[in-house]
């Protein structure tokens, strides 16, 4: 049936209705399309509602990436009440862990540009020479970057290590989402058009892998690493505390610390500083000189990872098998000299350390 016959349809009907009660009929049929039309109203205006209170659940949840205090070491938690200070001034006041985390991957509290914000403002790096105004002008540039990432917190790390221009490649190869593989993507593309300007090196051994050389692709989780639940002080072995003095304040270098001098420096690859910190308990794990990671796999006894202990050696697969060693801490970390930064905890559940876990474990003694 067309329209314009429903409708003298409808006509016809309504001329069979007595007059005296075709006014009622009228506001019967006023009231109801009024109804109908509120309630269509109020469904809009309800499912609009429940968007927006999604989409700000979205961008919490993107935004808390971690819960509690950021371990830091004592020079950067002396700085805390300036982080306070200046995460409020920039509108960032719930940020100060992931600053202080951040801190910590930068310098380690060690420099006076401590947030590493020279290049922010296009001057060469640690030109900054006070660590109130690097707080102040990293904060600021961290605000800005975050709110241009819609609060993703992962996104907005990875864009101050990177620079503004990975939130915008984000936005055209990923919906403007944070992942891995998307850094390691861009890290190889911008490495590749660099790679003859000298100002880039592989920082990591995931880094060499890949080609993904520009910037650092595991500075998220290696900042959120700084995030992690503390272990229980009651649980780490002698082994384990005698190398947390080296954390924020040493430096990767691979083939380094095979010397005291190098080691008295704090210059160590992931063998030369297991090595050290066994010897610091009196293990010998033979001559240092030549220490390897297929050396130390020959110390010890193997054991299942089901009954991993804390001191135990852990191996990964990065650059061959048994590339990379580092000591089990407990609650899934391990210690090691991993990083530009030099020894850091890692987790060895989440991350590129947990993927290259090979399940390799040697117990000493």
């Amino acid at each position: 049936m067309s329209v314009s016959s429903l409708i003298a349809f409808l006509i016809f009907l309504f001329s069979l209705i007595p007059k005296k009660w075709k006014g009622l009929v009228v506001l019967a049929l006023l009231v109801a399309v009024s109804g109908l039309i509120g309630m269509v109203v109020v469904a809009i205006l309800s499912i609009a509602g429940q968007y927006e209170e999604q989409q700000a659940d979205d961008v919490d949840s993107v935004g808390n990436v971690a819960e509690g205090e950021a371990q830091v070491n004592e020079e950067v938690e002396a700085l805390r009440p300036l982080f306070e200070q200046y995460a409020a001034e920039h509108g960032i006041p719930d940020q100060v862990e992931i600053l202080m985390a951040k801190t910590m991957q930068e310098s380690g509290g060690q420099l006076d540009d401590v947030m590493q914000s020279s290049e922010s403002l296009g001057l060469p790096r640690n030109t900054i020479s006070d660590p109130e105004t690097s707080i102040d002008v990293g904060t600021e540039y961290f605000a800005q970057v975050l709110e241009d990432a819609g609060g993703d917190v992962r996104l907005a790390l990875q864009s101050y290590n990177f620079g503004h221009g990975f939130i915008d490649y984000a936005e055209e190869h990923n919906g403007g989402e944070y992942s891995k593989d998307l850094a390691i993507d861009f890290s190889r593309e911008q490495y590749q058009d660099l790679a003859h300007t000298g100002q880039f090196s592989c920082i990591r051994p995931e880094s060499a892998e890949t080609g993904a050389c520009f910037g650092d692709i595991g500075y998220v989780d290696a900042v959120l690493d700084y995030l992690a639940t503390p272990i229980d002080s009651g649980d780490i072995p002698e082994v384990v505390e005698v190398g947390e003095q080296w954390i924020g304040n040493s430096e990767y270098d691979f083939g380094g610390g095979r010397n005291e001098e190098e080691q008295a420096a704090g210059i160590f690859d992931c063998s030369s500083f297991v090595h050290w910190a066994f010897e610091q308990i009196g293990v010998d794990l033979g001559p240092l000189g030549s220490v390897t990671t297929d050396t130390l796999y020959q110390e010890g006894q193997s054991v299942d990872p089901d009954d991993m202990q804390p001191g135990d050696m852990v191996f990964f697969n990065t650059y061959k098998h048994n590339g990379h060693v580092g000591i089990y801490a407990g609650d899934g970390q391990f210690i090691g000299a991993q990083s530009s930064n030099g020894v850091e905890y890692e987790s060895l559940e989440d991350g590129y350390w947990g993927q290259t876990f090979n399940g390799n474990v040697q117990r000493i003694g």
